[in-house]
């Protein structure tokens, strides 16, 4: 949405290139990644291991493997989170943008009861799909798609990510440089930035079959 024109989403999602070991690390933390360390052969309750470098590559893997599936929701998180997305897409290109950034606000870090979206399931969705229609994965999207797609004139806040992202997508490679995007932009950047891509190129997908974007809409992002 505009820069300054709104409010934007408010997140923390943790950086997937992963977490450094340190005693003292916080249990809280420990405990959350304990089936996935727990598959390393790593005991949280006695975590005794002299090689300290093994321990890291341990940890960072059980990390990677832990947003994989934060970013790759399935169910109920990933149908509130395409609900989500279908809204500020239709936003954006109805030159509706205070309403686009109030949807994106909503969007939290967790959600347990799948009562709003979430921030990595938002992101994760959108890298996908944008990877699959540009980089011609998806049979149904025009074939000049990537060509065609570019950011609308004037200052957006994301603008950055977003042109990130359009420049990996053509290549399958936006949800696979997740890590290096988060590092690079922050999530907060991230999420408007996927999202601007987003409503791009569904615009531009639009425009290219003559199809009205409310009729498109509920076809392709899913």
């Amino acid at each position: 949405m505009p820069d300054g024109g709104g409010r934007t989403g408010r997140f923390d999602v943790d950086d997937v290139s992963g977490v450094q070991f340190r005693p003292g690390l916080a249990q809280e933390t420990l405990r959350d990644m304990a089936p996935l360390l727990a598959a390393e052969g790593i005991d949280i309750d006695n975590i005794n291991v002299p090689d300290m470098d093994a321990l890291q590559r341990a940890l960072d893997r059980a990390v990677e493997r832990r947003n994989l599936e934060l970013f790759s929701p399935v169910g109920a998180t990933r149908d509130i989170a395409v609900a989500t997305l279908r809204c500020v897409v239709q936003a954006v290109l109805e030159g509706d943008t205070a309403r686009a950034a109030a949807l994106l606000e909503d969007v939290q870090p967790e959600s347990p009861d799948n009562s709003v979206a979430t921030v990595a399931s938002c992101i994760g969705i959108t890298l996908g799909l944008l990877d699959d229609w540009l980089s011609g994965q998806t049979d149904a999207a025009p074939a000049s798609l990537a060509h065609h797609t570019r950011l609308p004139a004037g200052h957006w806040n994301g603008e950055r990510a977003a042109t990130d992202v359009l420049a990996l997508a053509p290549k399958g490679r936006a949800f696979r440089s997740l890590g290096k995007l988060l590092t690079r932009q922050g999530g907060h950047q991230l999420l408007a930035g996927s999202s601007l891509a987003l409503a791009t190129t569904t615009g531009t997908w639009a425009d290219l079959t003559d199809t009205q974007p409310a009729k498109l809409i509920p076809v392709i992002i899913r």
